[in-house]
């Protein structure tokens, strides 16, 4: 697996099912900054427990920033 192609993919999994520990492997690898931008920017879904759990591992995140927490798709719709 090439680690620097799949850093959206490896950063999901980390924040949908590990600890801090490994939290703290991904931010050592990639990068504060890059983590971060990904996870507000980048992600298109997260289970509501992940993006809490992302909220948790890193306050500086805001919900109503992240791009998996605006795209939701329980989100009322207008159907024609």
């Amino acid at each position: 697996m090439d680690f620097e192609k799949a850093y959206k993919t490896i950063i999901v999994r980390i924040i949908e099912h590990r600890k801090q520990d490994e939290i703290d492997k991904i931010v050592h690898f990639y990068g504060h900054e890059k983590v971060i931008k990904t996870i507000r920017d980048e992600i298109y879904f997260l289970p509501n427990y992940a993006i809490d759990r992302a909220i948790r591992f890193f306050p500086e995140l805001k919900k109503e920033e992240m791009y998996c927490y605006l795209n939701r798709k329980d989100n009322p719709y207008h159907w024609i």
